[in-house]
């Protein structure tokens, strides 16, 4: 199916950010494909509360943590819009929480296989297609990195902040990379977000337990982190490239 209406791809879009992303979007116009690993139930709601708005929304099943199934994503993109012109890349891992003297070979492997690897690849794909030095009509990437970039999560899961200080890096290099080719590329550092993450890392309540640490005094929601995201893929961040927002409430 080709339209008008501009596509965006959102990595682990079922659940949390990537679904109030999806909502957003197809709000301001974007059709979306909603990706998702396991949980089709998720993507399938939140694709029918976007067709329900009058939207346009499909689910694509696909690990970023795999290569391969990278590749069908973006295939299936585009069988089905024929177009591709945003990347949320949000699809991301926590782990339980460990020190560096305790972390194995397989728990690294998994976390930057999915973090950094795969949002790497996503963003390859969507260059190929976006990019008006392979034809394109130009773009937009936002990925999703976090506070822990510049906290360091000492005690928790260096780990992951590590891996989101590749995103940061990667941010930043991407973005002057593409920039005469028609694709802004930016990022977001969400701080404590209330969203299910944190009971997938065995912390179910890290968000209320880590609230005196927060200068607002309470943490984030899963809207407030779509409304930094959307305003980086919209028409109002046309000069908006190689910038990454904190979205952390003072921490």
């Amino acid at each position: 199916m080709t339209g008008t209406s501009p596509v965006l791809l959102v990595t682990g879009g079922s659940r949390g950010i990537g679904a109030a992303v999806s909502l957003g979007a197809a709000r301001q116009g974007w059709a979306v494909a909603v990706n998702y690993v396991s949980s089709k139930d998720a993507a399938e709601t939140v694709v029918a509360a976007i067709r329900d708005a009058g939207g346009e929304a499909i689910a694509v099943a696909g690990d970023v943590g795999s290569a391969g199934d990278i590749e069908s994503i973006f295939a299936a993109v585009d069988r089905h819009f024929g177009r591709l012109d945003g990347l949320v890349n949000n699809a991301g891992v926590v782990d339980v929480p460990e020190r560096i003297d305790e972390m194995t070979p397989q728990r690294l492997d998994r976390m930057f296989r999915i973090n950094v690897t795969g949002s790497i690849l996503c963003a390859g794909q969507a260059v190929r297609r976006m990019s008006t030095r392979h034809g394109g009509q130009g773009g937009a990437i936002v990925n999703v990195s976090s506070m822990a970039a510049i906290l360091g999560s000492a005690g928790q899961y260096v780990d992951y902040a590590a891996s989101k200080g590749a995103i940061d890096t990667f941010t930043l290099g991407l973005a002057r990379e593409v920039a005469t080719e028609g694709i802004r590329v930016n990022a977001v550092r969400p701080g404590i977000i209330d969203t299910d993450i944190h009971a997938s890392g065995g912390l179910p309540d890290r968000a209320r337990d880590l609230t005196p640490l927060i200068p607002m005094q309470r943490p984030g929601t899963a809207d407030e982190v779509a409304d930094a995201i959307l305003y980086l893929l919209g028409p109002s961040a046309t000069y908006v490239t190689g910038s990454i927002l904190n979205v952390s409430g003072g921490r």
